[in-house]
């Protein structure tokens, strides 16, 4: 399938591509931006005592790469009714890592605005806690997959980890103020412990782009000096109603707001799309897990 795209190419547009793809009958999406390329199967070879989501592993172009069952990461029935004849590998690269994913059938690529996500509530095959946003099509839901946390769910050490920061000694940054925009409750749990730990103990969360733009306005529709208030925002970049790109660009084209540094921590910095953060005016990228990396960061732009 080919992936060139002029949503590759533009930046803070608060829009996104997705492969739909299916698992048994239920519909599936990947962001494009995760995508490589998709290939038909390859021969794999199993590994001794491997996770059981892990199928095997396979060469592709000199590289050795995992592939991961879908069905089973999602816990979907194995005995569905499934058309084979079809199926592929979708090879993915995020959070520094290759891996390939094994789903039953590609179908097309979708164009939607994030503020079309919704969150996702009760779904009836698929725990939520999988989930980052649901897509309501004419004549289908797709349901936008966390491929972080299947990640993780295999090899908890692409985690993120607190214990990194203890190398940083101790640290006194409770007077420092940080908005963070991050969808994830898990990574948002993450994410305050390791700040904390940092001595970041003032970290204000909010689950999308929108949310933590709206409570920034609100400081300085108040009157409030907003440098005194906030000194730094850290954003992910996939969120529902409004995507970390978008969201720092509306800060950065806000003369109000727009000294404010914003730091994109995020599975999707890697040196191919380094450039759209750059565009809508980051100061910093730091690819997640590398929260060790992010204190280093948020240390030399608000300190």
């Amino acid at each position: 399938m080919e992936l060139h795209s002029e949503i590759l190419l533009e930046s803070g547009t608060n829009e996104l591509e997705i492969i739909e793809f299916k698992i048994n009958n239920s519909n599936f999406g990947i962001n494009v931006l995760k995508v490589k390329e998709i290939i038909n199967p390859l021969p794999l070879t199993t590994i001794p005592h491997a996770h059981p989501n892990i199928l095997g592993i396979t060469q592709l172009r000199g590289e050795v790469l995992p592939v991961i069952s879908l069905e089973k990461a999602l816990g979907l029935d194995p005995y569905g009714s499934m058309d084979l004849s079809n199926e592929k590998f979708i090879v993915a690269e995020y959070n520094l890592l290759k891996v390939i994913f094994h789903v039953h059938h590609v179908s097309k690529i979708h164009r939607i605005s994030w503020n079309k996500i919704e969150k996702p509530s009760e779904l009836n095959e698929v725990d939520t806690a999988q989930v980052i946003g649901v897509i309501n099509e004419t004549d289908s839901k797709i349901l936008l997959l966390d491929f972080e946390k299947i990640i993780v769910d295999i090899n908890p050490e692409a985690g993120i980890h607190a214990g990194q920061i203890k190398k940083l000694g101790e640290r006194e940054r409770s007077s420092k103020k940080i908005v963070a925009a991050e969808d994830s409750p898990l990574l948002r749990k993450l994410l305050n412990e390791t700040l904390s730990l940092a001595g970041y103990e003032n970290v204000e969360f909010f689950e999308n782009g929108r949310d933590a733009l709206l409570y920034i306005e609100s400081l300085v529709n108040e009157g409030k000096n907003i440098y005194d208030e906030v000194q730094l925002v850290i954003t992910d970049i996939e969120m529902p109603q409004m995507d970390g790109h978008h969201f720092t660009r509306r800060i950065k084209e806000n003369h109000r707001i727009s000294r404010l540094p914003v730091i994109i921590f995020s599975s999707l910095i890697t040196e191919d799309l380094r450039h759209k953060g750059e565009h809508v005016g980051a100061a910093d990228q730091v690819s997640k897990p590398e929260i060790n990396e992010l204190v280093l960061k948020i240390d030399q732009y608000i300190l």
